[in-house]
C-alpha cells in the first residue's frame, strides 16, 4: 500500500495577521493543523489549503471553515474520489453562505481552496482561486492546477503584443481573482479529470500564493536540495526562503509537502534473493 509523508509550514511575511489555513486528513478525527507531520497510508488521504480574505477577522475565520467544512464532507461520502471532492467544495461553499447570513458584519469574505485526494491510482484534485498546486519530479516543477487570478489573463496579452510583458507584471490588478470561495455561485472550478500517477521521488506542494514570492526555478531548486530529508525539511526550507527576501509587502505564504515514500522490500523476499533460492 502506497504511503505519504507530509508536513506543512507557514509565515505570516509582512502582515500581523494569518488568512491562510491548511490541514491534513488521514482518517477519521486525524486532521492535522499548519505546524503537521506525519505519515499516512494510501487509504482516504486528504490534504487542503485556503487563502482567506476579507480582513483580519474574516479571512481566517473563512479559509478554516473551508477546510474543516471540505474535510468533514469529503470524510462524510462514501463515491468516487471526484464525487466526494465535488462534495467537499460545495460544503466549503455553503458554510461560507450560511456564516454570511447569520452575521452580515463577515459580508465579503471569502478564500481560496485546493484539495488533494491521495491514494494508490495517484492524486485527484479540485481548486478554486489562486493558490498553486505543484508537482515536482526529477528536478522540474510543474503547475497542475488553474489560476484563477487575472495574472494568466495579463500574460496573455502580453504574449499577444496588446500590453509590454513588464506592464503585465507590474499590474496592479494582477493579483486578482476571478474565482472564489465567497458562499455565492462559483464561476471557475478546477477539477482533474482522472487520477495524475505518482512515482517514488515526486512531491506534491499545495501552496497559498505568497510562496509565488520565489521564482520557480528557485522553488525548483531548493525542493532539489532537500528532497532526499524529507517533506519536513522541503517545507522548512521553502518558508525559510520566503521570509530571507524581506519583501515589505510579503503576503502570508503557507505550503504542504508531500512525498510517496518507497515502501521497504519484504524481509521473506530480500532473505530469498541473498540465499538464492532454497536448495533442492
Amino acid at each position: 500500500m502506497s504511503a505519504f509523508e507530509h508536513a506543512s509550514r507557514a509565515t505570516k511575511g509582512a502582515r500581523n495577521y494569518q488568512e491562510d489555513t491548511a490541514l491534513f486528513w488521514s482518517g477519521p478525527d486525524a486532521v492535522q493543523s499548519e505546524r503537521g507531520a506525519g505519515d499516512a497510508n494510501g487509504a482516504g488521504v486528504l490534504a487542503v489549503l485556503a487563502d482567506g480574505m476579507g480582513g483580519h477577522a474574516g479571512g481566517a475565520l473563512a479559509s478554516r471553515m473551508a477546510c474543516e467544512s471540505f474535510i468533514k464532507a469529503y470524510a462524510a461520502q462514501t463515491g468516487s474520489n471526484r464525487e466526494r471532492l465535488v462534495e467537499g467544495l460545495s460544503a466549503a461553499n455553503q458554510s461560507i453562505a450560511d456564516t454570511v447570513d447569520s452575521n452580515p458584519m463577515l459580508a465579503g469574505m471569502g478564500s481560496t481552496l485546493v484539495g488533494v485526494t491521495f491514494g494508490a491510482d495517484g492524486i485527484e484534485w479540485v481548486s478554486v482561486g489562486d493558490s498553486p498546486l505543484l508537482l515536482y519530479r526529477r528536478g522540474e516543477i510543474a503547475l497542475l492546477n488553474e489560476d484563477h487570478s487575472l495574472a494568466p489573463e495579463l500574460d496573455r496579452l502580453a504574449a499577444a503584443g496588446a500590453i509590454s510583458e513588464e506592464e503585465a507584471k507590474r499590474d496592479p490588478r494582477r493579483h486578482m481573482l476571478r474565482s472564489a470561495v465567497t458562499g455565492d455561485d462559483i464561476d471557475l472550478v478546477d477539477l482533474s479529470r482522472r487520477p495524475l500517477k505518482i512515482e517514488p521521488g515526486d512531491y506534491i506542494i499545495l501552496a497559498s500564493d505568497g510562496l509565488q514570492t520565489l521564482e520557480p526555478v528557485e522553488i525548483e531548486r531548493i525542493v532539489a536540495a532537500y528532497a532526499d530529508d524529507g517533506a519536513t525539511a522541503v517545507a522548512n526550507a521553502l518558508i525559510r526562503a520566503v521570509e530571507a527576501l524581506k519583501d515589505p509587502h510579503q503576503d502570508n505564504a503557507t505550503v504542504i509537502a508531500v512525498r510517496l515514500v518507497p515502501q521497504p522490500a519484504r524481509e521473506d523476499a530480500t532473505a530469498e534473493s541473498t540465499q538464492g533460492g532454497q536448495p533442492s
